[in-house]
């Protein structure tokens, strides 16, 4: 899966960045190295937790399409 996000450099220092296409999906790090590794797992959260709160009616599932 490809999602875009925008890393900023915050004024305190280090970095801060947002995925766009999953709202208030946000996270920091002191370097760029540090702001990837959160930015995965802040999207893997997101996710994670987007999945759980649905509410299925009896007579849906949910499937996993890898692209």
């Amino acid at each position: 899966m490809k999602i875009k996000a925008i890393i900023h450099s915050a004024e305190e220092g280090g970095y801060w960045a947002e995925v766009p296409a999953l709202p208030g999906c946000i996270t920091e790090g002191d370097s760029m190295d540090e702001i990837i590794n959160n930015l995965e797992d802040a999207i893997k959260g997101w996710l994670e937790v987007a999945n759980q709160s649905q509410k299925l009616d009896p007579l849906s599932k949910v499937v996993e399409i890898v692209i």
